[in-house]
């Protein structure tokens, strides 16, 4: 039984918007040289494409390969795809962050887009890496949505997830997307986070739009102004949903918990704002191969720790260094 990770806020940092934001905007990503990519293009079954970029620090040939799955809008730029990227380096791991479709800096070109139950993307990425990498023992964590679609996927494989992946780990993941979802629109959030997330995918659905016309209503895109409205016009009825509520139901990780039959670490800090703690899975629903974190601090993928002097400006290592550590021991 490995023990939960004991994270504490600095003084400093208090409440879960502030370490979510100053993690965020401020701390330090890492430690060592800023990470460098390798970028390269699959073309996936549908005929579209995705990006993957591989950190370039050495690795022995053996090593294992550490796949993280970005968050929404999130990227290889990310604060914490930098600090893995770090952490990977320093551990002497093979890294590689996969985006999602239309996250790399260039628009797709099917019909769709991403979502946080997309694990049949997630299936397709690790089975070819798995067979790109037969030396390399994989693990795969995952970034809030990323998060949420890897134990989707982990439940959904149920014991033909093992010989794929030896670990899986989601950070800070909605694992109820409909308690998420309702979470980020009220109050400060839709005022903050939601603001920030529809300012960079309603040009990117514009975009789709002019790609695909006809393939949602222009004036009710540009009139949503959460992300319950923006799924219900976008991402539902572009993946297969009949709308906000079939997706958010359908896409939710936390159903399928008790069928993973891979070690899977869940965590998930009790002050994240887009989190609500009451929605969070209990021990004893998720079955043995899952392992819950649930710190009372650390806000959403924030866990910002002290550095220097007086603490500033703080780092966010913290968490990509007790993760991996977990993953590592389940080797």
């Amino acid at each position: 039984m490995n023990p939960a990770w004991d994270y504490r806020a600095p003084w400093w940092l208090p409440g879960g918007n502030v370490q979510t934001l100053w993690a965020a905007l401020v701390a330090r990503r890492h430690f060592g040289p800023q990470p460098t990519w390798q970028r390269r293009r699959w073309t996936t079954p549908d005929g579209d494409f995705i990006d993957l970029d591989f950190a370039q620090h050495a690795s022995a040939p053996n090593a294992p390969l550490l796949v993280l799955f970005h968050g929404l809008e999130g990227s290889s730029a990310s604060a914490y795809a930098q600090a893995f990227a770090d952490f990977s380096a320093a551990q002497g791991l093979a890294f590689v962050v996969p985006h999602f479709r239309g996250c790399s800096g260039e628009l797709n070109l099917a019909p769709r887009a991403y979502h946080s139950g997309d694990f049949h993307e997630i299936d397709w990425v690790l089975r070819r890496l798995a067979a790109e990498h037969p030396q390399r023992p994989l693990l795969a964590a995952g970034v809030s949505l990323g998060g949420n679609a890897l134990l989707r996927w982990a439940g959904e494989m149920g014991t033909q997830a093992a010989p794929v992946v030896r670990a899986v780990a989601a950070v800070c993941s909605p694992l109820d997307l409909a308690a998420g979802g309702h979470a980020i629109g009220r109050g400060f959030n839709r005022l903050v986070y939601t603001r920030m997330f529809l300012r960079s995918m309603v040009p990117k659905a514009l975009q789709k739009l002019q790609q695909h016309p006809g393939l949602f209503d222009r004036e009710a895109l540009l009139a949503a102004r959460d992300l319950y409205a923006f799924d219900n016009i976008f991402t539902a009825p572009l993946h297969g949903f009949a709308n906000t509520e079939d997706y958010w139901s359908r896409a939710s990780a936390k159903p399928v918990l008790a069928h993973i039959r891979v070690p899977a670490l869940a965590l998930n800090a009790r002050n994240d704002p887009f989190v609500p703690a009451a929605s969070l899975p209990v021990a004893g629903t998720v079955g043995p191969h899952v392992t819950l974190w649930q710190p009372a601090q650390g806000g959403h993928v924030g866990f910002p720790a002290p550095l220097g002097a007086l603490g500033l400006p703080g780092h966010v290592r913290a968490m990509p260094e007790a993760v991996g550590a977990w993953l590592l021991q389940q080797l």
